[in-house]
Formats: structure tokens, C-alpha cells, sequence
């Protein structure tokens, strides 16, 4: 029996993205794909959710549940419930909504998110 996918083929890279979220200290390149959406974070030294990015979602912590590849720098990340961890390079992270996280060190953090992205950063 052959199976017959309906699925397109796509190929696109994040040097053209279909929209491009910037705030202090970094932002996000968001590609619209496949039926969905994959963001790309370029997080700079300096950046904090809580500070960069909290004035644009309006709430108290991050309330974006993320699925994200960490591809470099070094990320830490306080959840709700007072949980803290660092992520890095290589790492896979499951974030829940409700957390605040930042940039440790003078690396740019690069993260690859496929759940989240989609209203990330997005202003009204």
C-alpha cells in the first residue's frame, strides 16, 4: 500500500522571516510554515523578560508556555513557584507559562522555539 502525503514541501530560513519582533536587547524572527509557526530568538547580554519584553505582553511573568532548542548562551530561568535553572547549548527546554528568564554572561543566547512563538513579543 502507498501512502500519499498532502504535506508541501518547504524550505525557508530565518534570513527572510515573515516577521521580525525587535526589543531591548534582542528580538524575535517569527516563520509561518507547515501550518505553523517557529520563532527564532536572538536574546543579547543584558536581556531580561521581565524588563524587555514585560511592558510589550502587559503581564506579571511570561505567560508563553515555550518548546525551545537552545542553539547558544547560556539562559537562566526563574519559574512562578521559585524553581531556577540555567539552560544551554544543545539543551531541549519544556517551559510552562509563568516564568522569568535571562541572559547569563556576554553570549547572545540563540534559541529555536516551536511552541510560543507565535504571539511572542507581538505588539497590539
Amino acid at each position: 500500500m502507498t501512502m500519499h502525503s498532502t504535506q508541501a514541501v518547504e524550505c525557508r530560513g530565518f534570513d527572510r522571516p515573515d516577521d521580525v519582533r525587535e526589543f531591548e536587547h534582542g528580538r524575535a524572527e517569527v516563520l509561518e510554515m507547515a501550518g505553523g509557526t517557529i520563532g527564532r530568538l536572538v536574546l543579547h547580554p543584558g536581556w531580561r523578560w521581565s524588563e524587555d519584553v514585560k511592558p510589550i505582553a502587559g503581564t506579571d511573568w511570561c505567560e508563553a508556555p515555550h518548546f525551545q532548542y537552545h542553539v547558544s548562551g547560556t539562559l537562566h530561568v526563574k519559574m512562578s513557584d521559585g524553581n531556577e535553572f540555567d539552560v544551554g547549548p544543545g539543551w531541549v527546554s519544556s517551559l510552562p507559562q509563568g516564568h522569568d528568564a535571562w541572559v547569563v554572561g556576554d553570549e547572545d543566547v540563540v534559541l529555536v522555539d516551536w511552541y510560543g512563538a507565535s504571539e511572542y513579543a507581538k505588539r497590539s
